[in-house]
């Protein structure tokens, strides 16, 4: 079945495309026509344009849904994501209302063992939808970095033990897409500000990754995802002083290395790199 019969709408697009550049050529013929604007990108996703005067965004993500219900098998990509958009010709723009609909994990993720042995796993943005909410036991939506910020530092108050999984996805969806160089290092600026407090929420035995899933270069002429190396920067106050745990082989050893740190064995890929981290008595003083 295709997309246009699944859904009963005609559809415009369906090409490759920067979600900001295909809004900004297609959406006048959207509004005029109520179709909505279909595309793609070097990620494994479909993403469906519609303003939110015209489709109204319950139907947006009734539409979404459908769309993953039938590509899935030959046909899966990894998401189905709602890209609602507001104002008027020459002047459409993004709101905050995206939801991604993401297909079921292939099998048993980090996620599943830490929850499998009565551990909170804490999400918070779009995380949830990434996993199409398999082994997440609470979740929290937000609205920007900051607001992402103040979630994490809740649950960390909260008492729970496991794991708190933050997307910060400002700098990648109005920074790095949209080649802002100066939003992007104001967004850094702006998080490398709220680092005292997370870290001052922090107990002795927590640890804090700061990590990323790719790059989004707001430098290259391309609006697309980048392919750099990502950081792994490690703080905690259990850990050792200056270590540098080399190139990895792939993100898996983050997944590996958490996993390993809450003592949880786990059937999944990477190699932990715990061993570099923590002196001999850590796992007594976690206990």
């Amino acid at each position: 079945m295709s997309i246009e019969e699944a859904i009963g709408i005609k559809t415009i697009g369906n090409e490759v495309a920067s979600g900001t550049e295909i809004i900004n050529r297609l959406g006048d013929i959207h509004v005029k026509t109520g179709m909505p604007i279909v595309y793609t990108s070097a990620d494994s996703v479909l993403q469906i344009a519609a303003h939110e005067e015209v489709i109204c965004l319950k139907k947006q993500y009734e539409i979404c849904g459908i769309v993953r219900d039938i590509m899935k098998g030959a046909y899966g990509v990894g998401r189905i994501i709602a890209r609602p958009f507001i104002g008027a010709a020459g002047q459409y723009m993004r709101t905050k209302n995206r939801r991604d609909f993401s297909l079921k994990p292939s099998g048993k993720t980090m996620l599943d063992y830490i929850k499998e042995k009565g551990m909170e796993v804490m999400a918070v943005g779009k995380i949830e939808d990434i996993f199409a909410s398999q082994g997440i036991t609470m979740s929290v939506h937000i609205k920007d970095n900051m607001e992402g910020v103040d979630k994490t530092i809740e649950y960390m108050r909260g008492g729970n033990k496991g794991l708190i999984f933050t997307n910060l996805v400002d700098f990648d969806m109005l920074y790095g897409h949209r080649n802002d160089i100066n939003g992007y290092a104001n967004a850094i600026m702006e998080f490398d500000g709220r680092l005292p407090d997370i870290m001052e929420a922090m107990k002795d035995e927590d640890i804090l990754i700061i990590t990323a899933d790719h790059g989004c270069d707001p430098t290259t002429p391309s609006t697309d995802h980048s392919r750099e190396y990502i950081p792994i920067l490690i703080y905690g106050k259990s850990i050792k002083n200056k270590i540098n745990i080399g190139t990895r082989e792939c993100f898996c050893d983050i997944g590996a290395t958490i996993l390993d740190i809450l003592n949880i064995k786990g059937q999944i890929e990477g190699s932990s790199f715990k061993s570099l981290l923590f002196g001999s008595d850590f796992n007594e003083r976690i206990i």
